[in-house]
């Protein structure tokens, strides 16, 4: 699958600032999917909750789990609509490029963010300064930063570098799960397009590997999740 991005270079004349038109797009349409779902799944609320408010409630309650797995609910409790907002942005992100693709002429426009390294690092990045931010915000300045030469001071270099690895191995992890399933359904669409005899090898792998990209989608923004509450746990927790 050889497409090209739609890139601008040098905004505001800066060297090497590029803006990915594609990414702009697919940001605000996922953003906007994930908004009407919510204001639709929450728009009639009942005693007795029916329909979509059953399955808002069930997110609800899973993303809670998730929380409460890795600090206490007291602490943990305003992270839910964190939690919420990452599972539904980051799941609908890695399943709108399962189904379809979208491209003019050689120009790929319709794609899933997350198959984006730009993107998903960009989105771990935001994250691990959101836990250095509740970190101080919970814990105090003075307290917070000593966690860092805790027990000895010979760790801060080690605790410096690992919030790199995990900004890394948050971003990438997704990315090379998403992506990597983006260019093997490339290929298989190549076959099928190829010939009459390419399209029948192509259609039963195809559809097995959207069935498996839908099931890994679901599985990576669960994982992002775990390991954004994980992350913030150990920097909000006084038992860490």
């Amino acid at each position: 699958m050889d497409h090209d991005n739609p890139i601008v270079h040098d905004i505001f004349g800066i060297p090497g600032a590029d803006l990915n038109l594609s990414n702009l797009l697919m940001t605000f349409i996922v953003s906007l999917i994930v908004f009407v779902f919510c204001v639709w799944g929450s728009r009639k609320l009942q005693m007795k909750p029916k329909g979509m408010q059953n399955f808002m409630e069930w997110a609800v309650e899973f993303v809670r789990g998730i929380i409460k797995d890795n600090m206490d609910w007291k602490t943990g409790r305003v992270f839910l609509p964190l939690g919420l907002t990452l599972i539904f942005y980051i799941l609908v992100s890695n399943l709108i490029g399962v189904a379809t693709v979208g491209t003019v002429g050689h120009t790929l426009w319709w794609k899933s963010p997350t198959a984006d390294a730009v993107m998903t690092l960009t989105l771990s990045a935001m994250i691990i300064v959101l836990t250095h931010y509740y970190g101080i915000k919970v814990q105090g300045t003075k307290a917070y930063f000593k966690t860092y030469v805790s027990p000895v001071p010979l760790m801060l270099p080690f605790k410096i570098v690992e919030e790199f690895t995990n900004t890394l191995t948050l971003g990438l992890r997704l990315f090379g799960n998403i992506y990597a399933g983006e260019i093997l359904l490339g290929l298989l669409v190549g076959l099928a397009t190829s010939s009459i005899f390419g399209f029948f090898g192509a259609a039963i792998p195809m559809l097995a590997w959207q069935g498996f990209s839908v099931f890994i989608g679901g599985i990576q923004s669960y994982v992002f999740v775990m390991l954004t509450m994980v992350y913030m746990s150990h920097k909000v927790s006084s038992d860490h």
